[in-house]
């Protein structure tokens, strides 16, 4: 009879202890899915809302906020976020831009955000994308050829930077002129 007893107890623990983690897990997920909804509204107050308990990387989010808002990105896909383990969660969203249109390339980028989150409260927010090899060749070639464009307004990007709207459009600018300076070369080279 002991043996029974603690065989029961035994699976009540593992039973409960399942629910509870398949509960914070859906909790995560809402979680997860309410920051990717604040980030894409614009609205910085809902996004600082929900970085509340992020201290290390809210700045940088919010920044990264304005920058996508100011870049025109628009949700093309947003599959389901991907659970990586208790406290991590992945989000893919795929946006189109004005960055990658003002390199006129056909391609939708895909950043993805890694959502750390205990208790359902996200502690920390790092990104991934996956920006074609152009986007970086056209981003060294502003900062070598077209300084001035991006001196003052990106100023501390991503870390204390202030002035997101600003320093996107400073980078648009310079991706067109990258664009036509590639188009005036293939011309050239005929």
């Amino acid at each position: 009879m002991r043996i029974v007893f603690l065989l029961l107890i035994s699976l009540f623990l593992i039973y409960g202890c399942k629910n509870a983690s398949h509960s914070d897990l859906i909790g995560n997920l809402k979680v997860a899915s309410e920051f990717i909804d604040a980030f894409y509204s614009f609205n910085k107050d809902s996004l600082q809302s929900i970085l509340s308990q992020a201290d290390e990387t809210r700045q940088s989010i919010l920044f990264y906020q304005g920058w996508a808002e100011c870049g025109n990105y628009e949700i093309v896909d947003r599959p389901k976020c991907i659970v990586k383990n208790d406290s991590l969660i992945l989000c893919p969203v795929t946006v189109k831009d004005d960055l990658l249109g003002a390199l006129q390339i056909d391609f939708y980028v895909t950043d993805t955000f890694h959502l750390t989150i205990v208790n359902q409260q996200i502690r920390s927010v790092n990104t991934s994308s996956n920006d074609p090899v152009q986007y970086y060749q056209a981003k060294e070639w502003v900062k070598l050829n077209r300084p001035e464009l991006i001196e003052l307004p990106c100023e501390g990007i991503w870390e204390k930077g202030t002035t997101p709207c600003e320093c996107v459009q400073a980078m648009v600018r310079g991706f067109v002129e990258y664009a036509a300076s590639k188009d005036s070369e293939s011309s050239n080279s005929f």
